[in-house]
């Protein structure tokens, strides 16, 4: 058992069905000991009567930020004025400061200012000193306005590519440089916030990869199906390249006129990715099924040939290693993290970002060979059970945690003498 490490977790918003791996992030180190407290910038992105059980759950223990009443709002601002002035407008400098001179980034920075008041108050009433943040977007920029005004320690989890893209807009140097430890999911990540901060920093970020529970995501027969359905699971917006899958499935539509395409999800893309579809012919050949819900993704996985997602952009996504772990071949783009995860012709394949052709035959050969179908199948799931398995990845998490906190001193007495013992038997 780790030792109670008390902590805040800060999400954008929660549950989310696009980010269910945060929720069981959260439940999993509550199962090793962890007291954390969840606090959304936004409310969940379904009403309650659409949640899962365990969704409905953290829905009733979350605090919601952007819910709280305006009299509220104003009561905690006129309070945290009057108990620490000087913190109070040496924060209110700082959102400034990040801010710079555009007036929008100003009117953003005093909303930032306003979460991050609230958020240091509902921290100080559940005695949380330290603050963790998923994705290093405008989240932790609040979560970092938070350590500024109540001087709580700071860590954050950052997954990429978007952060990356606008690295001022996101202020990532300041963030590496200011945090008291960061958590990357990938190699990738992790390089990316070297080659964006001063050396001196690098120590402080460490690699935690996610993962996937391999035995509810598991095969359910010995072998792959052998019908043609082509599965895509993910939001439908333009980083994960979906327009490309509709113009490989016309062209592979010419060999395998009954191949089925079903898209698990939904976005901003979906009309657009419905009209090309419709401009293709594809209507009989493609299912938009909309949103999901975990509880219900599996049956999906078990009837799908193979599943393919044409990123453009990624970090190691979740649904690659769900489909993996289910014993189905995986077809994917040669980008970001994503080769750390599939090592091409071995557990998956690989293919260039934007090439339809090319992910047209990488198709086309999954269907076409049982062969290869079953040897992807098999080695997708190794892969997963050796290095993407959440139960070993959270232990590892709960470790990194818990030597950072020491570190920090946020941890009770005999928890290095523990750590060391752990440390000799692991």
């Amino acid at each position: 058992m780790t030792p109670n490490i008390r902590m805040a977790y800060l999400v954008s918003r929660y549950p989310s069905i696009s980010h269910t791996f945060i929720l069981n992030e959260v439940r999993g180190l509550r199962a090793m000991g962890f007291d954390i407290h969840v606090a959304s910038i936004n409310a969940a992105d379904r009403p309650e009567a659409q949640l899962t059980v365990v969704e409905a759950l953290e829905l009733r223990t979350t605090r919601y930020i952007k819910s709280t009443p305006k009299i509220k709002v104003l009561s905690v601002l006129l309070r945290s004025f009057l108990l620490s002035p000087l913190a109070f407008l040496s924060a209110a400098r700082y959102a400034l400061v990040l801010a710079g001179t555009d007036v929008r980034a100003v009117v953003w920075s005093a909303f930032y200012f306003v979460e991050a008041l609230l958020i240091a108050e509902w921290m100080r009433a559940k005695k949380l000193e330290h603050l963790h943040v998923h994705f290093a977007t405008p989240a932790s920029t609040v979560a970092l306005i938070v350590k500024r005004f109540m001087g709580c320690t700071l860590s954050i989890t950052v997954h990429g590519p978007d952060e990356f893209y606008d690295a001022t807009q996101f202020h990532l140097a300041r963030k590496v440089a200011e945090a008291d430890f960061i958590v990357a999911i990938s190699d990738f990540a992790r390089s990316q916030l070297m080659k964006l901060s001063e050396y001196e920093h690098w120590h402080k970020i460490g690699v935690a990869r996610l993962g996937v529970d391999t035995e509810r995501f598991a095969p359910t027969t010995g072998s792959v199906n052998a019908k043609k359905e082509i599965l895509c699971v993910g939001r439908l917006t333009p980083a994960k390249g979906q327009h490309i899958l509709l113009l490989a499935l016309a062209e592979l539509r010419r060999k395998h006129p009954e191949a089925l395409l079903r898209f698990v999800g939904d976005g901003p893309d979906r009309a657009s990715l419905e009209k090309l579809a419709t401009d293709l012919d594809l209507t009989s050949n493609v299912r938009f099924e909309g949103n999901i819900n975990q509880d219900r993704i599996r049956a999906f996985y078990q009837q799908a040939t193979v599943f393919v997602l044409p990123s453009f952009a990624e970090g190691i996504p979740v649904v690659l290693m769900e489909s993996m772990a289910m014993g189905v071949p995986v077809i994917s783009t040669r980008i970001t993290g994503i080769p750390e995860l599939i090592t091409d012709g071995v557990n998956g394949i690989l293919c260039a970002a934007s090439n339809h052709k090319e992910l047209a035959a990488a198709i086309a050969r999954v269907l076409e060979n049982d062969s290869l179908r079953n040897e992807l199948a098999a080695g997708g799931r190794a892969q997963v059970i050796e290095k993407y398995n959440s139960s070993t990845n959270l232990s590892k998490l709960a470790a990194h945690f818990e030597e950072r906190m020491l570190e920090l001193k946020h941890l009770p007495a005999g928890a290095s003498a523990d750590l060391k013992l752990r440390e000799v038997a692991g």
